[in-house]
């Protein structure tokens, strides 16, 4: 079952970042915040900033010759006929 937090004393600008990151995201304050403590306390979830910078790294360290992006286009397409 949830539980419910009050926070006390959060510092002002800490709270128009969390209100600026609630709007932007066209969520409530209080999903905004279980958001950011989702995000930082579940290690089985990984900021989009985080995966970007994973798949370039996987991408960066496959052999540039036997995996370019017109080849992989074309072989979509062959599947897909």
């Amino acid at each position: 079952m949830p539980t419910t937090l009050t926070l006390k004393n959060i510092p002002d600008e800490i709270y128009q970042r969390l209100k600026a990151s609630a709007v932007t995201h066209r969520r409530s304050l209080n999903s905004e915040a279980i958001v950011c403590l989702e995000t930082v306390l579940l290690p089985g979830r990984i900021a989009p900033s985080e995966r970007l910078a994973r798949a370039r790294a996987l991408r960066a360290a496959l052999p540039a010759s036997k995996f370019r992006a017109h080849d992989i286009d074309a072989l979509k397409r062959e599947d897909r006929l």
